[in-house]
């Protein structure tokens, strides 16, 4: 059988004793590890809570992937916290910022943006998470459910939740140290963030569902992203489930 594009890459960035990749990284070249956009509006958010909340196997025992949402809004301080539970800066040491997710090389290239529907007190509207500022930047104000149930392959669970993350992938942050096999890592760092947002909807009474199958380009047209240096990659809806 002919070997695809998925069999090649798994193949092509194997590690492999005595042939490990050489090579020296050059620091003055390592990208930036936050992205920030200091000329659109910013909106604060609330104080994080990272004390307390709900025990953590009676969370994983509840998690399930809810489609069908109530037409209620979303507090803006479940989506801090949500936020915050995605890449939130946990500490800082030697110069260092933590999160509340592991990244290969600390390098984090994965970025979190938001699709606003129905959050009280924060207009509808794309959004991007300043992680080292905890607070969101306005890129788009408006309705874009529409848009985005589209793009996530005509999925009107991404039209009827109250917020959508979307996340892309600064890919140079990644190979600038691990080459071609950043690609598994930034994958691997995407779950993370996912699972860890997951949990975080259950603690809070809300409910969400991943989304891998998504229009590549009509997502990085809407976040505003070249889909080449910065990438769409995943999805994930929140909002209030139906069966609680």
């Amino acid at each position: 059988m002919k070997k695809g594009i998925g069999d090649l890459f798994q193949e092509e960035t194997k590690y492999e004793r005595d042939r490990m990749p050489g090579g020296y990284l050059e620091w003055s070249k390592k990208p930036e590890t936050y992205k920030q956009y200091p000329d659109r509006p910013r909106i604060a958010l609330p104080r994080p809570a990272t004390e307390g909340g709900a025990p953590l196997w009676e969370i994983l025992s509840k998690r399930r992937s809810e489609r069908d949402f109530h037409p209620r809004s979303v507090a803006a301080d479940q989506v801090s916290q949500l936020l915050w539970a995605a890449q939130g800066v946990t500490a800082e040491q030697f110069g260092y910022k933590f999160r509340t997710v592991p990244s290969a090389g600390a390098l984090y290239p994965v970025e979190n943006y938001l699709i606003i529907n129905d959050v009280e007190g924060v207009p509808q509207g794309v959004y991007h998470y300043n992680v080292s500022e905890h607070c969101l930047e306005q890129l788009k104000e408006g309705d874009y459910r529409v848009t985005i149930a589209r793009a996530a392959l005509d999925q009107k669970i991404a039209y009827e939740a109250n917020l959508v993350f979307a996340w892309t992938a600064v890919l140079e942050r990644g190979k600038w140290k691990y080459r071609q096999r950043a690609f598994r890592y930034i994958y691997l760092d995407a779950g993370h963030i996912a699972q860890t947002v997951a949990m975080a909807a259950v603690a809070l009474g809300l409910g969400s569902c991943q989304i891998a199958a998504l229009y590549d380009e009509e997502v990085n047209d809407l976040l505003g992203v070249d889909g080449i240096e910065e990438t769409a990659i995943y999805l994930t809806v929140v909002g209030h489930p139906k069966r609680i």
